[in-house]
């Protein structure tokens, strides 16, 4: 495989697995015409289009074609009461579906609940729907797995919901992993991160792949809160304004359990508690709201107790719980769907997901928790497209208790920028896409600054060291980038952007190839190295991967020579302050030292090409005091012929450099992008300048194709070599040109004093 077709390979894309399909039901909108054609040539998908703009049809068209194309069942899972919802809007629009419980099929689609899962044989079925699959984030991870495990038997799948967990990113990785893109772990890993002393199950999107990520998901899910958000008229789809009216009740807060005054709750313990003692007070204040008009009311609690005297309260409503057999819990919320019952109380995790109450808009919560979806969901209920009055939603809660509150305002925010998120890729996407939209984008640019004695690209050094002459290059040394997806920038050209060892390996690779061309025989790659943390999110353990076998490993396939290799000492005091890491930690060695590790150092891999040296490197003549600032031995006159000799051995020739300043690095600061994930870290002064002297001769070319600030090209020039440099970053190139100017610009100061 060439590079340029290597490249196009790392473009992420999510292939598409379904079929083209003829006249779709006539009853269809435009809009969701489109939508279901899009689903069905994609094959496997996920639909997050807002509530009531037609789901439940476009599942059931999308099945219904699926069945015919595969001559096999299909199955759609729903949350409990929804079925019988599905299967009337089935009957309604002329399409073959019937509600099966115990496991038989009598259609061509076949309709269950969540529960009833297992009475199925799950390799009966050509596709599956997963109808309200932000479902998925209330099961328990040992139900969501069997979900999720039992659908990769089937060739077709289809997800539907209107809000893909809101407020929480990686919930889209359940999504991702159901339609076969790929697990939730890997999502996590290509594109979000941990900030350091974050919680750990805190994740949020790197900066760089922001636009990624959603471009990405645009693949292979449409986000849709409007039809003009996919092209089409908004006519008859504009819902009616929704009013929240907050009903702050003041809590006693007299002595109570030993203290002076209750404060407000903050913790999961103290909210519990304090919601306890504050029922009777807001179950009372819904109970006379409701109890004063004669309107249908949703009423919305959280606890068997908030339920039992609320039901005591409002004598005509009718309650549902979790303890009810499903049959009777279908039949209640039916009955308050068909007028039947004016009033239901009951629980956002039971009735929260699915039902069509448009005929209602009056809402009313007993309390809340720090759940936005479930709020959302709730709430969505009753005010979904197909609402004609203005929906009123009334929220009682004690004032010890607006934490909540402000919890639930927050992540309303934040959900509302991740639909604007979703719903702004999926506009800069024709929904004829199906499968060519990348999550990278290769806009490519390229320059070059000259100077006397160096030569400084930007670019891709795998296309930029073409241009270098076979044999012309005295010495090499650089740190190369190590694999972190969306660190840097969002280029598939961008080394870092490599999903596993064995992409870096390959990427890489081709520019090996071009370093190991270049070199004259017999000369040294100097290649900076340190070994890398495996983590559990994204590669199922935790331990350290050996990124420095890996490089020797591919440096060797490539016909280099491993030379040598020098340690680099590293303060692990200081990297436990940097990256917080439990294996550093004092009280992880107190507490289990078998989970106490070492800290990390840094190696000088040296690898040498075949062959005879053309030119012996003859760096004895040179004082490298003059440049390095490093002083000879104690005792030793300046003008002792023995002072380089003995420092090569004391210092050089060491297995083990204690001595590297890790602080004495060019000015990196004014290089990092607003976006990026990781400070720079170019290579230690000191590190590049013994290995150019012991390398190199003056006047030769020294390489490095990941050029960064320019600490390499800065240090050659500085010790009479020649430069040449790459660098695909525009940031960094521009700081390696400043760099390199300063470096080499006179000294006004000193010139004044020159006679």
């Amino acid at each position: 495989m060439n590079y340029a077709k290597y490249i196009e390979t790392k473009m992420r894309e999510a292939p598409a697995s379904g079929f083209d399909c003829g006249e779709l039901n006539n009853s269809l909108f435009d809009y969701q015409a489109a939508i279901v054609r899009w689903a069905i040539r994609r094959g496997r998908a996920a639909i997050f289009a807002d509530c009531g703009m037609g789901k439940t049809l476009m599942q059931l068209e999308w099945s219904h074609r699926v069945h015919e194309h595969t001559g096999m069942p299909v199955l759609i899972l729903c949350p409990l009461a929804v079925a019988e919802q599905t299967a009337d809007e089935a009957e309604r629009f002329g399409i073959d579906a019937a509600v099966s419980r115990d496991g038989t099929i009598r259609s061509g689609i076949v309709i269950t609940n969540y529960e009833q899962r297992d009475k199925f044989d799950i390799g009966e079925f050509s596709g599956i729907v997963l109808d309200e699959s932000s479902i998925l984030k209330s099961f328990n991870g040992k139900t969501r797995t069997e979900l999720l495990t039992m659908s990769e038997q089937v060739p077709y799948r289809l997800a539907c919901t209107a809000t893909p967990a809101p407020n929480d990113h990686t919930e889209l990785g359940n999504h991702a992993q159901f339609c076969g893109i790929m697990s939730r772990e890997e999502m996590l890993a290509s594109f979000f991160i941990h900030d350091t002393g974050g919680n750990v199950s805190d994740w949020r999107l790197k900066g760089h792949a922001r636009e990624a990520f959603w471009r990405w998901v645009a693949t292979w899910a449409i986000c849709i809160r409007r039809p003009s958000d996919i092209g089409f008229s908004d006519d008859g789809f504009a819902l009616p304004p929704m009013d929240i009216v907050e009903h702050m009740i003041e809590a006693d807060r007299t002595a109570d359990g030993g203290t002076l005054f209750r404060m407000e709750a903050r913790t999961l313990s103290e909210l519990r508690a304090e919601a306890k003692r504050t029922m009777p007070m807001r179950a009372t204040t819904v109970a006379s709201m409701v109890n004063e008009s004669p309107d249908p009311w949703v009423v919305w609690c959280h606890t068997n107790a908030e339920e039992d005297e609320l039901s005591r309260m409002i004598p005509d409503a009718v309650t549902v719980r979790g303890s009810d057999k499903p049959d009777h819990k279908a039949s209640r919320m039916l009955g308050f769907s068909r007028g039947e019952h004016r009033v239901i109380i009951t629980k956002p995790s039971i009735a929260g997901f699915g039902m069509n109450w448009q005929h209602c808009h009056n809402v009313a919560f007993v309390g809340l928790t720090h759940s936005y979806e479930q709020f959302y969901q709730a709430v969505r209920r009753c005010w979904r497209f197909g609402q004609k009055s203005p929906v009123n939603v009334h929220v009682a809660f004690a004032d010890t208790e607006s934490a909540v509150i402000r919890s639930i305002t927050r992540k309303q925010a934040a959900a509302d920028e991740m639909g604007e998120e979703m719903t702004k890729a999926m506009r800069e996407t024709s929904i004829e896409n199906v499968s060519s939209l990348t999550a990278m984008r290769d806009e490519y640019e390229t320059d070059v600054y000259r100077g006397e004695g160096f030569e400084l690209h930007k670019g891709d050094s795998a296309e930029k060291l073409r241009a270098v002459a076979d044999d012309s290059v005295g010495m090499m040394v650089f740190s190369p980038p190590f694999a972190s997806l969306f660190t840097y920038s969002n280029s598939p050209r961008d080394l870092g952007n490599c999903s596993d060892a064995e992409d870096f390996a390959a990427h890489f690779g081709f520019i090996v190839d071009e370093l190991f061309r270049v070199l004259m025989p017999g000369r040294i790659c100097a290649v900076h190295v340190m070994q890398l943390m495996a983590t559990k999110s994204r590669d199922g353990y935790v331990g350290v991967k050996d990124f420095r076998g890996d490089i020797i490993r591919l440096f060797e396939s490539k016909g280099f020579v491993f030379h040598s290799e020098i340690c680099i000492w590293k303060d692990p005091v200081t990297a436990m302050q940097r990256t917080k890491a439990h294996g550093l930690l004092y009280k992880t060695l107190c507490k289990d030292s078998a989970r106490s590790r070492q800290g990390l150092a840094d190696y000088l891999c040296v690898f040498q090409k075949p062959g005879e040296n053309p030119e012996n490197v003859s760096s004895g003549g040179e004082r490298f005091d003059s440049y390095v600032g490093e002083s000879g031995p104690d005792g030793s006159p300046e003008d002792d012929p023995r002072r380089y000799s003995i420092d090569v051995w004391q210092r050089y020739a060491s297995p083990v450099w204690f001595d590297i300043n890790q602080a004495r690095t060019l000015n990196y600061r004014d290089g990092r992008d607003d976006d990026d994930e990781r400070h720079i870290c170019p290579l230690q002064l000191d590190v590049i300048e013994r290995a150019i002297h012991l390398w190199s001769n003056p006047g030769d070319m020294v390489l490095t194709p990941f050029l960064g600030i320019g600490s390499e090209a800065v240090s050659a020039v500085k010790m009479g070599r020649r430069a040449w440099g790459c660098e695909l970053k525009s940031s960094y190139f521009d700081l390696a040109c400043q760099n390199m100017d300063d470096a080499i610009k006179p000294d006004d100061q000193l010139d004044m004093f020159a006679e």
